[in-house]
């Protein structure tokens, strides 16, 4: 599991946490700015509580507006989380991934999104790496010890604020645990055939309501759990009113 692609196929085979809440495991690129204010984020879930396997691209345009592409519906992928943070509607499309070698990846959505993403290993990723690897389960799940690392993760990694428990745009509460984590060395991306240009941190960080997107390209396998969608509790995208 010292590659990424070796760790990326590793989680086929890993079991998810106990536990009552929704919960995924999987390897993405936790996200990734390009200078000219388009962001770009993937997911790979092999196995999840609340749906069957599926992989997921997030997209921002450089004035703020996200779409999330899936292999499942809305309500089966990341969007059951994000869809209150967007007018878009879940798009359910193929999404095709290629390990050229250990260390390259490609993701592509036919006729969208032709993606290349090269990854490298740093001091910083090989220590975070190694804490986060030799954390027990029970520990991976405590919300003190999720913002104790939250306050180490980001200065050490230089991606900006991190917070890894919190709540997302629909309300759920989330806590993520990393076990590898990677950098992004280089990346191209052309969507709907526009080039999107050099890779490089924004002017200002985004977030998705408490979830924090990195200034720099991070690639992570990583456990979640996420609080069970309560209809009285948690905002549904598909109904909630934007206008307000």
């Amino acid at each position: 599991m010292n590659t990424p692609q070796a760790a990326a196929t590793a989680t086929k085979s890993m079991p998810l946490p106990d536990g009552d809440e929704e919960r995924v495991i999987g390897f993405g690129v936790m996200g990734l700015p390009f200078a000219n204010g388009h962001y770009l984020a993937y997911r790979d879930f092999p196995e999840t509580s609340f749906s069957p396997a599926y992989k997921s691209v997030w997209h921002r345009t450089p004035d703020g507006v996200w779409t999330f592409y899936a292999t499942t519906p809305g309500p089966q992928s990341c969007s059951r989380y994000f869809s209150s943070a967007t007018t878009v509607e879940p798009v359910v499309c193929t999404i095709d991934t290629t390990w050229l070698t250990p260390w390259s990846l490609t993701i592509s959505i036919p006729g969208v999104l032709d993606w290349s993403v090269d990854i490298t290993r740093t001091a910083a990723t090989t220590m975070m790496s190694a804490m986060a690897s030799r954390i027990p389960a029970a520990a991976a799940r405590n919300r003190t010890l999720l913002r104790a690392m939250s306050r180490v993760v980001g200065p050490v990694m230089r991606i900006g604020k991190v917070r890894l428990t919190g709540h997302m745009p629909n309300g759920q509460e989330f806590r993520i645990a990393p076990r590898r984590v990677w950098a992004v060395a280089d990346s191209s991306a052309v969507l709907r055939g526009v080039d999107l240009g050099p890779i490089g941190p924004h002017e200002t960080q985004g977030s998705l309501a408490d979830f924090q997107l990195p200034q720099r390209g991070i690639c992570v396998v990583a456990q979640g759990l996420f609080e069970a969608f309560d209809v009285a509790r948690h905002r549904d995208g598909d109904r909630l009113d934007l206008s307000r």
